[in-house]
């Protein structure tokens, strides 16, 4: 049964008591003062608090006097006559206050009123609001998303200044209970999808979102766990997720985490890039082609190569040079997938190498993995040659998972091709194609559309960087 506050303020203070641990947790403080004749007493958590407002709310009330009080029937007359605090509110329900002090905000009771007064003096610890590191562009603005979710709705409201622009909070999590909002713009949002998402987030039972984001998109999206390619696509960038809002797309903000999600992206959604927007059309254009061009040979450059080479009557003339004429020992295939390895493995160790070794390591790799490793005939210069362009051509998008889902089907597919040739290759695209078409976004759209279903005007404005005025239109 749900507690509700009382007029007995010994009860109520004792529930409260008894209920938030204070005696357990340093942290969690009550501090009893007097107004006039009456008792009050307030809960917060040390830290989240600021201390000045503190002193002029405190100051405030013990200023106050008994007759004055009186003239207040109701808590919320008190708490708009004697707090003198722009964001306050009244609650009713035990659950509500405990989860109001335990996020940040100052909870208090008085005497004679049956409900308790929040107030939301509350700060939290944050870092600047910099550049994102994985995310830079050569023009535009410079900041970026932060741990603080209040923080990251007022960029965007920064940046859309309508009524339309929605920001829908919910909590998810029976222990954490973690702010998640859906950030969208009202008549161009699909509302189909909308109440998709709303529901979806209504419906999660977990404990806690440990993980922040990873944990709720794994709550989010279908249960395809072997597919590997992203259900959703991230950005750091205020301005990334304006504009995207302003496309008619949804976006997911949890508290403590600075990654903005996306929502619904498609394949054809990771093509873009911000830095595409702060160029002119023919250049940003320009940019996006010749990524469509690097991530179509991502995945297919090695297992052509490969193919050529295990069949070289395949080879024009004009291609004789990609035909390997050192002798080896140790077979290509496993050359291939040893260099895959490798590169991941200096992939994983540069994540714990201190910034001031980050360059020197990279060198030493780069010489390793280069002129060393063919010195000691461990590889042919083509592999280390074609590998080294795809490990640099990861880079050319933001998105890490799809770097990922790219390099799992390249190795799926040199595979195949070593163990049925041809009809390996041939296999292994069929299966890359059939696993894109039957994957599904958040909101369960196609992960081709506007390819699949066909809209043409929506799949242009995807592969061409078009005018800002067309877009408007």
């Amino acid at each position: 049964m749900e507690k509700i506050f009382s007029a007995d303020y010994c009860s109520n203070v004792m529930i409260l008591d008894r209920d938030l641990r204070l005696n357990a947790s340093f942290d969690l403080v009550g501090r009893e003062i007097k107004i006039d004749k009456r008792s009050a007493k307030l809960y917060f958590v040390d830290g989240f608090c600021k201390d000045e407002i503190m002193e002029k709310i405190m100051a405030y009330l013990m200023s106050a006097e008994e007759k004055e009080i009186k003239n207040c029937k109701t808590t919320r007359e008190f708490a708009n006559k004697f707090i003198p605090y722009v964001e306050t509110d009244v609650h009713a329900k035990v659950s509500d206050f405990i989860k109001a002090v335990l996020s940040g905000a100052i909870g208090m009771i008085v005497e004679g009123y049956p409900e308790a007064i929040m107030i939301d003096a509350r700060t939290y610890p944050v870092r600047s609001v910099g550049e994102p590191e994985n995310d830079r562009v050569l023009r535009g603005p410079h900041d970026g998303f932060v741990e603080t979710l209040v923080f990251n709705t007022a960029l965007i409201r920064r940046r859309i200044r309508d009524t339309d622009l929605t920001m829908e909070i919910h909590s998810v999590g029976k222990k954490s209970k973690t702010d998640v909002v859906i950030c969208y713009m009202k008549g161009r949002v699909n509302e189909k999808m909308l109440h998709a998402l709303q529901k979806k987030l209504d419906s999660i039972s977990i404990n806690s979102l440990s993980m922040s984001q990873q944990s709720l998109i794994d709550c989010l999206v279908p249960k395809q766990w072997i597919n590997p390619f992203p259900k959703v696509r991230y950005t750091e960038r205020p301005d990334a997720v304006a504009a995207s809002v302003l496309e008619g797309s949804m976006v997911v903000i949890t508290d403590n985490s600075p990654a903005a999600m996306i929502i619904p992206s498609g394949i054809f959604d990771f093509l873009q890039d911000t830095n595409d927007y702060y160029m002119s059309p023919v250049i940003g254009s320009y940019m996006r082609i010749i990524r469509m061009f690097i991530f179509a040979m991502t995945m297919l450059l090695i297992p052509i190569w490969l193919l050529l080479i295990q069949n070289p009557d395949y080879i024009p003339e004009w291609l004789e040079f990609v035909k390997i004429e050192e002798k080896y020992t140790l077979p290509i295939v496993a050359q291939l997938f040893i260099v895959e390895i490798v590169i991941d493995a200096i992939k994983l160790a540069s994540i714990n190498t201190p910034q001031s070794l980050s360059g020197s390591f990279g060198v030493i790799g780069a010489l390793v993995l280069g002129e060393f490793a063919v010195s000691a005939g461990w590889f042919v210069p083509e592999v280390v040659l074609y590998m080294a362009f795809v490990a640099l051509t990861n880079f050319t998008q933001p998105s890490f998972e799809l770097g990922y889902a790219f390099k799992l089907f390249r190795m799926m597919l040199i595979a195949l091709i070593a163990l049925f040739n041809v009809w390996g290759f041939v296999a292994g695209i069929l299966i890359v194609v059939i696993e894109i078409a039957t994957t599904r976004t958040v909101t369960g759209q196609c992960y081709l559309y506007p390819l699949i279903p066909f809209k043409g005007s929506a799949l242009l404005s995807l592969l061409l960087r078009r005018p800002l005025s067309n877009k408007n239109n």
